[in-house]
Formats: structure tokens, sequence, C-alpha cells
């Protein structure tokens, strides 16, 4: 086992990766962890519909050809708009993670708020038009963007780390 602790790097993306864990979106679960300067977490946020919303009555289909409003796309904040909304401090010059590349909507948020930096774990929608969009509003207003690569050190660092925790029960 690996004496070395966690970067920061992987320290936040694992924990936008247990935020996603609390949508309840059935296809695709998504966290994000805002971070100031000095890697002290602002706030979090994860998929899913509006606060206080009675969930029963709204859709999680997915298939536009039923019309938006028969979708979960009318309904779901995504985790960027949700750890943006819930933040107490100010994010100018914060580092988001998040398990999945935002969209071009929370690219405008992350962009007003003055967030520099983007992490993400999946680009699984690279050449979608929100997420071309995305791109432009990062790459016009200077925020910078990177894939996070998990390595299998870190898996296997985890793995020892939850092993050793549970034995000690």
């Amino acid at each position: 086992m690996s004496k070395a602790p966690l970067t920061w790097d992987e320290y936040f993306m694992l924990q936008a990766m247990m935020a996603s864990t609390r949508s309840k979106d059935p296809s695709t679960k998504v966290g994000s962890v805002i971070v100031d300067q000095k890697n002290h977490q602002i706030s979090m946020g994860y998929n899913g519909f509006v606060a206080g919303i009675d969930e029963s009555q709204l859709p999680w289909s997915k298939d536009l050809n039923e019309g938006l409003v028969n979708t979960k796309y009318a309904y779901v904040v995504h985790a960027e708009a949700n750890a943006i909304l819930h933040a107490p401090a100010s994010l100018e010059g914060a580092r988001c993670y998040v398990t999945l590349f935002p969209c071009n909507e929370c690219a405008k948020l992350m962009a007003s708020k003055g967030i520099k930096e983007v992490i993400y774990l999946s680009d699984k929608h690279l050449n979608r038009d929100h997420n071309v969009a995305a791109k432009k509003i990062f790459d016009l207003t200077g925020i910078e963007y990177r894939q996070f690569e998990i390595s299998e050190g870190l898996l296997n660092k985890i793995d020892d780390h939850l092993k050793k925790l549970i034995s000690d029960l």
C-alpha cells in the first residue's frame, strides 16, 4: 500500500464521485465539488429534480420525442448548477471538479461566477452542440479545463484504505 496521501485532484474528484451517488437519475449520475485557491471545499452538488418538488410527479424519460415536458430535461438541475446555487461564499478563482464535462448552461454559470478551472472525469458528450458550446465559453472566458485520469494506483490506494478501515472495526 502506498503511504503517499491523495493528491488534491484525487481527493476532490473522489468527493465529486461520492456526491454523484446521491443522484436518483437512473441513467446519468453526476457530482460536482467546488474548491477555493487554498483547497478548501466551498460547495458540492449532484444532478436531481428541483429541491422540494414531489418527484413522483416527474418523469425520468430521456426520449425527447415525448416532448420536453415529458422528460427529465425539463426538471433536473445539473450538479454544477446545484453546487453554484448552494455556495455560501464567492466562487471567484475557484476550481470545479465534476464527473461529467459541463453543458453550455452550466458553463455560462461557471463563467459568470468567476470559476477559473474545470477538472472533469468523463467527456462522453464530446461532439454534441452543448459540449462544443461549453468549451467555446470556457475558451473565450479563459477558464482552463482538463480531464482527470484515474490511475490504477489510486484505485489500489482506495481499496487498501477501505479494507484497512473495515478490518479495524
